[in-house]
Order: C-alpha cells, then sequence, then structure tokens
C-alpha cells in the first residue's frame, strides 16, 4: 500500500500523508464529492477534482498490483517463471507492459504457429531466424515434408500434413511471426514506434491547417 500511495503522491505533486487520508476515507466508503466536501481537514484540503483523479489511480494501481501476482503465480505453476519474469514484471508500470510479459504463457486458441509447431517445423523456423544455414532455405524444408510418414488416416487431416516445401516455409514463418508478436519487448518497442508515428501526423496535419488557414 505504501507504494501505490507514494505513487499516486508523485503524480499528483502532494504530501503522502495527503493520499493517506483519502485512501482511508474512501476505502471505509465515502464518496468523491463527500470527501471534497466534508472532509477537507482530513485531506489537507485535497479538491474534488484531485481527489477524483487519485481514486482512479488507487484503482488502476491496485488491480495493476493484483494483476501481478496472479501472472507470477500462473507463470510459476507452469515451472517456467524466472527471475528475469519476476524483474520484468516487477518494473512494470502499465496493466499493457504486464500483458505483454503474460503473453507467451497465456494458454492460446488454434493458430496457423501452433498448428506448424504440431507439424514439427519450430527447427526449420529457428534456423530461418538465425540466418546461419548457406543451404537453400527450399532444399532444407524438403525435409519438413512428411506426407508420405504419415498413415491414411493422419494424411487426411490438414493439421497435421506437410505436402511441399511452400507450406513448410510459411509454417515456419507463422511460428515466427508469433514468437515476435508474444515477444514483450519487441510489443513495447513497435507500440513506441506507432505511437511516435500518430503523435507526428496529428502534428504535420495541425500545423497544415494552421498555414492553410494562414493562406
Amino acid at each position: 500500500m505504501n507504494k501505490i500511495n507514494n505513487t499516486i503522491a508523485q503524480e499528483l505533486e502532494i504530501k503522502e500523508s495527503q493520499v493517506e487520508a483519502a485512501v482511508k476515507l474512501i476505502d471505509e466508503g465515502n464518496t468523491i464529492p463527500f470527501i471534497a466536501r466534508y472532509r477537507k481537514e482530513a485531506t489537507g484540503g485535497l479538491s474534488d477534482e484531485t481527489l477524483r483523479d487519485l481514486g482512479e489511480r488507487l484503482t488502476y494501481l491496485r488491480n495493476l498490483e493484483q494483476r501481478k501476482e496472479e501472472v507470477i503465480k500462473t507463470i510459476e505453476e507452469q515451472g517456467k517463471l524466472t527471475d528475469e519474469i519476476v524483474k520484468a514484471v516487477a518494473i512494470s508500470k502499465t496493466l499493457a507492459e504486464v500483458e505483454d510479459i503474460y503473453r507467451p504463457y497465456k494458454q492460446k486458441k488454434k493458430t496457423r504457429a501452433t498448428v506448424a509447431k504440431a507439424k514439427g517445423l519450430e527447427p526449420l523456423a529457428e534456423i530461418i531466424i538465425e540466418q546461419k544455414e548457406t543451404t537453400p532455405i527450399e532444399e532444407i524444408a524438403k525435409q519438413y515434408i512428411n506426407i508420405e510418414k504419415l498413415s491414411e488416416e493422419d494424411q487426411k487431416n490438414k493439421d497435421k500434413v506437410v505436402k511441399t516445401t511452400e507450406e513448410a516455409i510459411q509454417g515456419a514463418l507463422d511460428i515466427i511471426a508469433e514468437n515476435i508478436s508474444d515477444n514483450s519487448k519487441y510489443r513495447k518497442e513497435i507500440k513506441r514506434i506507432c505511437y511516435t508515428y500518430k503523435k507526428r501526423r496529428k502534428n504535420v496535419t495541425v500545423h497544415s491547417r494552421v498555414n492553410h488557414s494562414a493562406d
């Protein structure tokens, strides 16, 4: 709780004692308008607007801490928890960051990548992503054509069959695409780039309108 109170105090540029008093009143069931009007002496005169911001951040940060605990517990139950994951979750400041970390460990529905993995195409995906092999990828992909190795029943199942080198390569690419999508560092960087791009476009549009008006 102290961590949350300290964060809110810094964000709103108020005293931590004011945050503690407001949080206590909120937890006792008092509404923001009531606190703002009748409990000014307890909160040090916090305004209605500041109290509303405080209440929103309190709810968000509490949910964030709860979600962090759930994610750590779930990954630990899978036997995949590492010190790196624990540290990454601990320093996450938003729910989106926590969900990006959890994404690779979330129980997935059937995707093209999960189908490709079931076909045994992960090693081919690793070869492609490493870019170390000098043999043409089409030649390597031939090794993953499996239709002749399957039973007649399995040959009818498209989720098990690799008929051509093109199918093998595409399946490997599907695995690579999902792995990149599940990487929290990549997702964070992509979001940053998209946000910067949108901000620049907005600024350019505003600048263009101003110039047009001036003309």
